[in-house]
Parts: C-alpha cells; sequence; structure tokens
C-alpha cells in the first residue's frame, strides 16, 4: 500500500519535473505577441497578490482590464493593488478576500460578485498550494483538493451566469485553468478524492491538477453543448521560481536553489501564458486546450476520458452542493 500511494506518486511528480527542466534547459521561455487592448473588460484572478497570479493581474490591468484580485490575504493585496496603481496602468484593479478553502467563502464571494452587476469577461483559476503536509479543510476536504481545484469548481459554476451574460458569439467569456506537468503523474481516485486511506502530499497535489484538466474538457463540451458564449482553457506554466516550492523538504529545497536560478522561469515568464489565453485573438472562440509555452499540447491519456470527466463532474456537483445544470438557455444536464 506504501508503496503505490505513496512512493509511486513521488517518482512519477519528480520524473515530470525532470522532464520540464530538460525541456527548459533547450527552449526558451514563451515570449508574448502584441495583445488588443482590453478595456471595458472585467478579469477575477485567483491568488493575485503574488507569483504568477500577480504578474497575471499586472498584465491584464495594463492591458486595460478592470481586475479583481482574488485572495485571502488582505495586506499582501492591499500592496498588490498599490504597486500595479503606482505603474500607471490603463486599467482599474482591487483586491476582494475570498478563502478558495471554504466553500461559504467562496459562495459570498460569487455572492458579493454578482450583487454588484459588473460583466465578468475573464476568469483566472491561479490560485494553488503545493506539497502541504496533510491537512483538512473546515469542510472536512483534503486541503490541495479543496484550494486548487473544488474551490475553483465551485467558484466557476457560481460566476457561470456572470461569464454567459458578458460573453456573445465573436467574443466569448474566458475561463482559464491554471494546471501544471505534474497533472502527467495524476490519478484520480474517485473512491478516495480526499486521501484518506494512504496520504501522500504528491499524489494529493498531482490528483488537483489531473482534476483541473479534466474539469476544463467536461465544462467545454457543456457550453458548446448548449451554444454558450465562454470558453474554457488549462493552461501550463513550466516550472516557475514562486513560493509554491516552500514546502519542499529541506533538503530538496537546498538542491532546489541553484537549479532554479538558471532552469525555472520567472513568475512574469510562467504568468505569459494565462495573459495569452486570457486575451489573444487567436484563441477567441477556442476552447478545451492544454496550452504550454504558447503552443497547444496534448495533456495526459487519462485527462481525454470522457467518462472520467463525467463522474468527477457529477462528485464535484455533489461535493459543493450543485445539481449538474449550467445556466442558460439550454438547461443543460451532466
Amino acid at each position: 500500500m506504501w508503496l503505490q500511494t505513496v512512493l509511486l506518486p513521488l517518482l512519477r511528480l519528480y520524473l515530470c519535473g525532470m522532464k520540464v527542466l530538460f525541456y527548459q534547459m533547450f527552449n526558451g521561455s514563451f515570449t508574448l505577441p502584441v495583445l488588443p487592448k482590453q478595456n471595458g473588460r472585467v478579469a477575477i484572478v485567483t491568488g493575485g497578490t503574488r507569483g504568477m497570479g500577480y504578474e497575471t493581474a499586472r498584465h491584464l490591468a495594463g492591458l486595460g482590464m478592470h481586475v479583481v484580485i482574488a485572495g485571502n490575504e488582505r495586506e499582501e493585496g492591499a500592496a498588490a493593488v498599490r504597486k500595479i496603481q503606482e505603474e500607471g496602468v490603463d486599467g482599474k484593479v482591487e483586491f476582494v478576500f475570498v478563502d478558495l478553502t471554504s466553500l461559504k467563502s467562496v459562495r459570498q464571494f460569487a455572492q458579493k460578485f454578482t450583487e454588484r452587476g459588473l460583466p465578468l469577461h475573464v476568469l483566472v483559476n491561479n490560485a494553488g498550494t503545493m506539497m502541504v503536509p496533510e491537512r483538512r479543510t473546515e469542510d472536512g476536504f483534503e486541503f490541495h483538493f479543496m484550494l486548487n481545484y473544488l474551490g475553483h469548481f465551485l467558484l466557476t459554476r457560481l460566476l457561470l451566469a456572470a461569464l454567459q451574460r458578458a460573453g456573445r458569439p465573436g467574443r466569448c467569456s474566458r475561463v482559464i485553468n491554471m494546471s501544471s506537468a505534474t497533472h502527467y503523474a495524476g490519478e484520480v481516485h474517485m473512491e478516495d478524492l480526499n486521501r484518506r486511506v494512504c496520504y501522500s502530499s504528491h499524489g494529493a497535489y498531482a490528483q488537483s491538477k489531473l482534476a483541473l484538466v479534466l474539469f476544463t474538457y467536461h465544462l467545454q463540451e457543456l457550453l458548446a453543448a448548449g451554444g454558450l458564449p465562454v470558453t474554457v482553457n488549462a493552461v501550463d506554466p513550466g516550472m516557475v521560481d514562486t513560493a509554491l516550492y516552500d514546502n519542499l523538504w529541506s533538503l530538496a529545497q537546498a538542491l532546489k536553489r541553484p537549479v532554479a536560478k538558471i532552469l525555472f522561469r520567472t513568475p512574469a515568464e510562467g504568468a505569459s501564458i494565462s495573459v495569452y489565453a486570457a486575451a489573444a485573438s487567436e484563441l477567441e472562440g477556442v476552447g478545451a486546450c492544454y496550452l504550454y509555452n504558447g503552443l497547444r499540447t496534448q495533456s495526459s491519456l487519462s485527462s481525454y476520458d470522457p467518462a472520467l470527466q463525467a463522474r468527477l463532474w457529477e462528485k464535484s456537483c455533489e461535493l459543493v452542493g450543485l445539481q449538474g445544470g449550467l445556466p442558460g438557455p439550454v438547461g443543460l444536464q451532466a
């Protein structure tokens, strides 16, 4: 049991990391093309107070968007807003509190946003954590599963009506889910999503990132079937030097530092794929893509399994207390 649930996920995850580093050793980071101005459009960026989320928010505000940074650190949020504003960006930026590890907090955030009557053109599900010791949320969910996936699942579902209202044919609203190469090492344990049988932080993290890709593809299928003007894509930033690695073991931390200086992407470089997915003209109306280094890339074989996509969707709806239907003129059912 320990070999299968702890050691194998660890080895698979580090093998994925080595493959990414090998790629980054010989390939430069993705350079953003010139993007069209986004004046009048509204975006929400989760985890936008630092790292890639901050860089995503900063760039979108620079394109003229009204950016809502959603996060759980009020002081960091206020500092991020000040810093972006000091750059003299064309758009507006603000911070709104949300704790993605709490179903109640996510619902409160979505309700408050909806009550403001703002349109919503872009939702960047960026916030995440990696390899934290075993921990449960206030709702009883495994921490990676809740923060990386289920909180964003609920947030997206609750904001779909706003996204639909803001979109139109030829100018769709967009949802961007931040996955990672570790999803290739992921397995979704439908009978033990909370990893109660035998915990592995590596396995839990990889599962959460695979869940995001499965969610991306299934949601896009439902949206397309209903003719709704919203697209959903998953993005992979590569290996980026951010605070996500703070939870590594001490030895791994020491080994990571010199490698990161040479081979890791900067947060701005990592964020470029999210910004591209949010604003690029060539992605208008395009969904169900896995974007890496500016290219549409094949995700894992299991991520394309329609039965697994549907099962995860149904289970996720059950866990957050929602039915499978989507808002819109067509009452879609999962």
